[in-house]
């Protein structure tokens, strides 16, 4: 068995291989160098790797790794991928691992390419004999953008883990449910025209004013009657993120467009919301045929329900010293949660760090995650 770099040369490897996820082709990397690097440390241990490209990607690899064989076993799960940085806000460079502070800030030390780092720490002194049930290392691809890694993975990949855990950074704090997210686009086409003959036109910020009357309604009809406690913003929420129409102010708008974000409850599916999007808009499309357009933004998330009372969150929550919670941003449980395993999102670091300038990863997280992860893998797979 060859010897794997020490931890932190492994987390200043992982973060000096870009691989930003973005919509727009221009920002938008390969993760493979990420994939390759997992790929020779994993299999360096004992584990059986396979990589596999992602349909419909950009040159985007998930990776299986497995070390020991049988029925159920621990899968843990994390993405390759990152958010673009803001150029000039970063007082290091994103991709430089720099210990400052007791923190290992780079792009990825949080969010979360590091949980690799320390997942590998956990695993690296178990001997390959020792496992009685199988453990699974999932890297997934574009988490960040459209999930579909996980929703390749969680279609294709065939094992059935009977517990899993997604180390997105959560102070070490079990979570067993969050919402959704679904992001959608309305246009309003017009008719442009001089703006002294409104009756030769047809204005198209006019109509989006209906339009945004109905969804009001609709956003107040997911207040009254979607609810649960557990968040601390206990209902779905809807958010006009966009708006712009016009050109001139003697023109009639000839087009106009909204963006708007929804954040589901479980229970509540992306395709419910777009049905109801679509049936309070209806009245408006038939009194002005064809001037009403709804398209998906981007790919979006379905929620996630765990339980609090299984047995997993029970031992997660004893093992960590941390009770469960829920949070309002999603991640990649959803789909993994399709594999038929009891699901929990936990890992190092804060969620107020991702997605920011100098993402850090405090270092006092580092021992408590690896002895965690030591943990779970031995209840799961070894005991």
């Amino acid at each position: 068995m060859n010897k794997i770099p020490e931890l932190k040369a492994r987390f200043s490897k992982l973060i000096a291989a870009p691989s930003i996820s973005a919509l727009t082709p221009e920002q938008d990397l390969s993760n493979h160098a990420v994939i390759a690097l997992l790929h020779q440390w994993f299999s360096d241990l004992g584990f059986q790797c396979h990589s596999s490209e992602v349909s419909d990607s950009r040159n985007k690899h998930n990776l299986l790794a497995q070390i020991g064989s049988g029925q159920g076993g621990l899968l843990l799960a994390g993405h390759t991928d990152t958010v673009p940085f803001d150029e000039g806000r970063w007082t290091q460079s994103p991709f430089t691992l720099t210990e400052k502070d007791n923190r290992w800030y780079g792009l990825g030390s949080c969010d979360m390419k590091g949980f690799f780092a320390l997942v590998l720490e956990a695993v690296k002194d178990f001997s390959p004999a020792l496992f009685k049930r199988p453990l699974y290392v999932f890297a997934s691809a574009d988490e960040e953008t459209t999930m579909s890694g996980a929703k390749a993975f969680a279609e294709h990949s065939g094992i059935r883990p009977e517990y899993a855990l997604i180390g997105e950074p959560t102070n070490l704090r079990p979570v067993y449910m969050h919402k959704g997210h679904l992001a959608q686009g309305i246009r309003v086409t017009g008719r442009s025209g001089h703006s002294s003959d409104p009756a030769r036109g047809l204005n198209a910020i006019e109509i989006m004013h209906l339009v945004i009357g109905q969804l009001l309604k609709l956003k107040q009809h997911l207040a009254d009657n979607f609810h649960e406690d557990a968040f601390s913003v206990p209902y779905p929420t809807m958010n006009f993120g966009h708006i712009h129409g016009g050109d001139a102010a003697n023109r009639i708008c000839g087009c106009c467009d909204l963006h708007l974000d929804i954040r589901p409850l479980p229970g509540l599916s992306l395709a419910d919301l777009e049905l109801m999007v679509a049936n309070y808009l209806q009245d408006i499309s038939l009194r002005y045929p064809g001037a009403i357009s709804i398209t998906t933004l981007y790919p979006g998330a379905e929620s996630f329900a765990g339980s609090r009372d299984n047995p997993w969150t029970q031992l997660v929550e004893a093992l960590s010293g941390n009770e469960a919670q829920v949070v309002n941003y999603s991640t990649e449980a959803p789909y993994i949660q399709r594999l038929g395993c009891q699901t929990l999102v936990l890992g190092p670091g804060s969620i107020e760090q991702a997605h920011q300038p100098d993402e850090y990863l405090a270092m006092d997280q580092l021992k408590p995650t690896v002895e965690l992860l030591k943990k779970l893998i031995h209840r799961a797979c070894i005991q």
